[in-house]
């Protein structure tokens, strides 16, 4: 509808299937403690989770996946000339291997990276300036919080 690409669609939605509970967790933390530590923590762990099972599962079940099915007609007809697989050997020679080409991830992990930079600034400057990471007085909180 949008015309967004595929790929960017399936990321963002798994984004989301994996953070939103988290989102609540975190809610709820910094609702209860006073300090709002117990959130960031939690956030952090998240996020950490996110990545390593977001990338590393998928690409550990292909890997898998690829060792038990083995090379393909397929794998030759697209890896044997592609440009950038020296490691695997001289072109129409190649041994094969579990590829994964780079994609539209370098532009997804650049937006991710600054974001969670300015996160943390934004933290940063919070308790510079209020003493705390989260919540404090209306306006600062709500300028902040949005």
């Amino acid at each position: 509808v949008l015309k967004i690409p595929d790929d960017i669609t399936a990321i963002t939605f798994v984004a989301l299937g994996t953070s939103l509970p988290d989102t609540f967790a975190s809610m709820t933390a910094a609702t209860m403690d006073p300090h709002a530590d117990a959130s960031v923590g939690n956030v952090t762990g998240s996020n950490s989770v996110n990545v390593f099972l977001g990338l590393g599962l998928p690409w550990m079940i292909a890997a898998i996946t690829w060792q038990v099915i083995g090379p393909s007609a397929e794998w030759n007809a697209r890896y044997q000339q592609l440009d950038g697989l020296d490691w695997l050997g001289p072109k129409g020679f190649r041994t094969q291997a579990f590829v994964v080409e780079a994609g539209s991830l370098g532009f997804s992990v650049a937006i991710f990276s600054t974001f969670a930079v300015l996160c943390i600034l934004l933290l940063a400057v919070r308790r510079m300036l209020f003493g705390g990471e989260l919540g404090g007085d209306g306006v600062p909180k709500w300028i902040s919080g949005g």
